[in-house]
């Protein structure tokens, strides 16, 4: 089969603490050929790094997650911006966006934290990596003024409506993120999945959370994603080793500095 791609895993959380390298060798038995590794926040840098410097196909990204966003998100952001300008390769600018499911204490602060990674997205030359939840129509909102910009990325843990989805693909040079939640007994999201184009969908986990089914209420790992890459192929009745040659491709678009 053509390697698999997880566009989004955060292997280096502590919930692997116990088995990480065999996580990542179970990855690479299920045909998982990059891992990509967006960063949470500047608590989170040093065990990002210290996976990727010692492990071959983890690829790390760097950036500030809209939930870390707090009274002392100034300094927080900093010390994100100082070990991206340090010289070091990163493959995107993630994790960002915006989230006001927990908390819309500081909404507005998310904002401007988010514009600022965009910028640096652009700056750089690199994919952005953007997380949203009940925050729709904020984010149309914060990212319109880059719609007719070189900008691009993916649009991380896409489970919102078609409707959404066009307004998301507008952004000619995003991909939608499909996960797990693909895969739940419950959901929505295959009817959606199979009227989108399939050269616009990459693959992701966000191991640890959102296990596919079968492993649903457990800790989720990049292994996992032939799951994801089933039920797609189920959806639109290919199979998977065509899922994964196409998403594969998208993702590679994605992340051109990638090997």
């Amino acid at each position: 089969m053509i390697g698999l791609i997880d566009t989004h895993t955060h292997l280096f959380c502590e919930e692997f603490d116990d088995d990480r390298g065999l996580a990542v060798i179970r990855a690479k038995e299920a045909g998982v050929t990059r891992l990509f590794m967006p960063n949470i926040d500047d608590t989170t840098i040093d065990p990002l790094l210290s996976l990727c410097d010692t492990t071959q196909g983890c690829y790390p990204l760097m950036g500030f997650h809209p939930t870390s966003v707090d009274a002392d998100w100034k300094n927080r952001l900093a010390k994100v911006e100082t070990v991206l300008r340090s010289g070091k390769t990163f493959y995107g600018i993630g994790e960002v966006g915006l989230d006001l499911y927990w908390d819309k204490t500081y909404a507005e602060e998310q904002k401007t934290v988010f514009r600022t990674q965009i910028e640096w997205a652009l700056e750089f030359n690199l994919p952005l990596i953007v997380h949203c939840r009940n925050a729709h129509d904020d984010l149309i909102e914060v990212m319109s003024p880059y719609v007719n910009t070189p900008l691009r990325g993916i649009f991380h843990s896409f489970g919102g409506t078609l409707q959404e989805a066009s307004q998301l693909l507008a952004f000619k040079n995003f991909m939608l993120g499909i996960n797990g939640i693909v895969t739940f007994k419950k959901s929505t999201l295959p009817e959606v999945v199979s009227h989108l184009p399939l050269d616009r969908i990459v693959l992701e986990t966000d191991s640890p959370y959102l296990a596919p089914v079968p492993y649903r209420g457990g800790r989720n790992e990049s292994a996992y994603i032939l799951s994801i890459a089933a039920k797609l192929a189920e959806v639109f009745d290919t199979t998977i080793d065509d899922i994964a040659r196409i998403t594969t491709t998208n993702a590679l678009k994605v992340f051109q500095n990638a090997d």
